[in-house]
């Protein structure tokens, strides 16, 4: 679970910088998700099996909307589940919807630049 007070350490602290500015060591994978949301627990598992299968080349974690409401509203996500892909280096992608292994996998090669 990743509070807002974790996210500003983490990921980017969006209350001091204007541009984005990755605070983390390795790629991230950020899943917004609410506990009511039927998509979000089909993706709960393979994002569990992903952080298994990648170990420490990248964090995935986990932001209650119903919770950090203010956190979501920052990223303006408007559907769950929602996944706020986060490369060391560049600018960070989000995708909504229950996206299948494959197409995470994918994203997780392309855009983070993270091979198992």
């Amino acid at each position: 679970m990743l509070t807002k007070k974790d996210f500003l350490e983490k990921v980017f602290n969006y209350e001091k910088n204007k541009e984005w500015k990755f605070e983390g060591n390795v790629p991230c994978i950020i899943d917004f998700y609410a506990d009511w949301c039927q998509p979000c627990k089909m993706v709960a598992p393979i994002l569990e099996e992903l952080s298994n299968e990648y170990g420490d080349k990248i964090n995935i974690y986990k932001v209650d909307t119903e919770a950090e409401r203010e956190l979501a509203g920052a990223f303006g996500i408007r559907s769950i589940p929602s996944m706020l892909f986060c490369p060391k280096d560049a600018e960070p992608q989000m995708a909504t919807g229950a996206l299948p292994k494959q197409n995470l996998e994918q994203i997780i090669s392309e855009v983070l630049k993270v091979e198992k």
